[in-house]
């Protein structure tokens, strides 16, 4: 396989996976936790696949369907709003969780999908996603050694 950029093509899809799903929480006002068990194992090793392709779509109509197709309804949790600085954008924060991912998924030898799945359940998703906090732009290993202590160390 060519890679001609920086990272790895599976790391990019990996990145949409975790910014998409920050763009359907914002979009829904759910938690990342939320979006990530109502799209279940199913819909994320789909979207996982085929992120080269949705990639080149409008993220608006991709997010729009997979909100439809797993049926992802309406909450009030409104990270954004509640900022009271500048907010990171969905491609942001996809990023601080694909590292987190990429990470928990070498460290732990199990698929990039279910480390997907620990990480978003896990007590440092909340902590990423305040982002009145600093936990969001906090060292990716630091973020992982939280993540193994489970809990901020």
């Amino acid at each position: 396989m060519v890679n001609s950029g920086r990272e790895s093509a599976k790391d990019n899809d990996l990145f949409f996976t975790c910014s998409l799903i920050d763009y359907i929480a914002r979009k829904t006002k759910n938690t990342r936790a939320e979006v990530v068990n109502a799209l279940g194992e199913k819909y994320l090793i789909k979207i996982y696949d085929l992120a080269d392709i949705y990639h080149s779509d409008n993220i608006d109509r991709v997010s729009d369907d997979f909100i439809r197709d797993a049926k992802i309804s309406t909450a009030d949790f409104d990270n954004v709003a509640s900022c009271k600085y500048a907010i990171p954008s969905h491609w942001d924060i996809g990023k601080v969780y694909k590292r987190l991912i990429k990470f928990v998924a070498e460290y732990e030898k199990i698929d990039v999908v279910d480390a997907l799945l620990k990480v978003y359940n896990s007590f440092i998703s909340s902590k990423i996603d305040d982002y009145n906090s600093s936990m969001y732009y906090e060292n990716p290993l630091y973020l992982l050694e939280c993540y193994l202590e489970n809990k901020v160390i």
